[in-house]
């Protein structure tokens, strides 16, 4: 019998109620949160607590609204833009193959927290989804959360200056 220990996960698997309130909301309120690697006028970027691959981020609006057609058009380009600007961070510091961008709105859609919209940016390697997670339903992730973070805050600030095309 072979064991991989994740005791990261204990705080997941042992909450029994959802907490209480908006964690983005509460992510947006906190300036000490570690898990915010970069924040725009209207939306902000964080690492996934729980991520499908390191570097996953969530491209989240700082208003609170559950549907994409709530967004006026300024937030909705900042969203996009910062989906691309999370793309090349990621680009530049993992070299994956490809990535998975996304948005899962209501329940039935797999929306995780249903209430603040919030865009996701996976990176993908080939053959990350191995046995270990197919079989053995687990995720093994070679980084630890705060030295991703560490990494990607001073990549968005390199890659978030403006370049000579912006002007």
């Amino acid at each position: 019998m072979h064991r991989l220990w994740t005791p990261w996960r204990l705080a997941y698997v042992t909450e029994a109620a959802a907490p209480s309130g908006c964690i983005f909301c509460a992510a947006l309120a906190d300036t000490a949160e570690p898990l915010v690697v970069y924040r725009g006028t209207r939306a902000f970027v964080m690492l996934n607590k729980f991520p499908y691959n390191n570097g996953h981020l969530m491209v989240v609006p700082h208003r609170h609204f559950a549907r994409l057609a709530d967004l006026d058009s300024a937030e909705l380009a900042e969203l996009m833009t910062l989906g691309q600007l999370g793309e090349r961070v990621l680009a530049r510091e993992y070299a994956p193959h490809g990535f998975n961008l996304g948005l899962n709105l209501g329940k039935p859609a797999g929306a995780g927290i249903e209430g603040h919209l919030h865009m996701h940016v996976v990176p993908r390697w080939n053959g990350d989804t191995n046995f270990m997670s197919v079989v053995g339903e687990t995720r093994v992730l070679p980084e630890e959360l705060p030295a991703t973070a560490t990494r990607l805050r001073a990549a968005f600030t390199a890659l978030s200056a403006p370049r000579e095309i912006d002007r």
